[in-house]
């Protein structure tokens, strides 16, 4: 087998919907996937387009969006390797329901409608991984809901940093540092708010002194002044 193929193989082994497969059946699959390379902020595909098949992230990162009428955006969720998408239009027929940009220069391996709901037939394992899959996604959704309907922008924004301390953060002898996104219209995006909102949460926050902020890295130099935020009464 030539090496890219085994390589792809291991990639696939490590997608959740996957595990379990034999090499054989692993091996059998990656055949009939496409890689498809994309520059960062390229589209994958768009809400309402027809889905054509699901996608693995091998490489870069995949933000799923929603767009309304007049061009805000919310973000979903950001994908990485390892990580398959587009599973429930491959299931219900229907078109995609948000949509995929590369967030940076990313490869991803199309799976075909044909060969995956195959794949399915054959294995009805998989089809009982991807419900589990497209269920914790389903109580992903449901607390973005929660939040956006119930919570203030300030509170969305302490618990993204809590997030992003808790996964990414990096801890210094002055707190723990962390990175935004880009520029604080993508960091809205994915909080539900606006650019001037975020950054006027950001600048009290900093005059508060439980951030420190240097372009896009801020120091956390009180994470439990940020936690308690998520406690508070909204």
């Amino acid at each position: 087998m030539p090496e890219a193929k085994l390589n792809r193989s291991e990639t696939l082994a490590r997608v959740r919907i996957f595990s379990g497969l034999s090499e054989a059946e692993l091996a059998f699959l990656a055949q009939r996937i496409v890689p498809r390379r994309f520059s960062v902020g390229e589209t994958v595909f768009a809400e309402g387009e027809p889905c054509a098949g699901l996608y693995v992230i091998e490489s870069g990162h995949v933000r799923i969006f929603k767009s309304s009428a007049g061009g805000r955006e919310h973000v979903l969720s950001i994908e990485g390797p390892g990580s398959s998408i587009a599973e429930l239009p491959v299931f219900d027929g229907g078109s995609y329901p948000a949509s995929a940009a590369a967030v940076d220069e990313a490869t991803l391996l199309f799976v075909s409608k044909q060969d995956f709901q195959a794949l399915c037939l054959a294995h009805p394992q998989v089809s009982l991984k991807v419900l589990r899959v497209v269920g914790a996604r389903l109580r992903r959704l449901v607390g973005i809901i929660e939040e956006l309907s119930f919570t203030t922008v300030r509170h969305r924004l302490a618990a993204l940093l809590v997030r992003l301390a808790k996964a990414s953060g990096k801890r210094t002898r002055n707190g723990v540092e962390i990175t935004l996104p880009a520029n604080n219209q993508e960091l809205a995006s994915q909080i539900g708010t606006v650019r001037e909102l975020v950054s006027r949460n950001l600048s009290r926050f900093q005059a508060e002194g439980i951030l420190k902020i240097e372009g896009r890295s801020v120091t956390v130099t009180d994470l439990k002044a940020l936690e308690a935020e998520l406690q508070s009464a909204e």
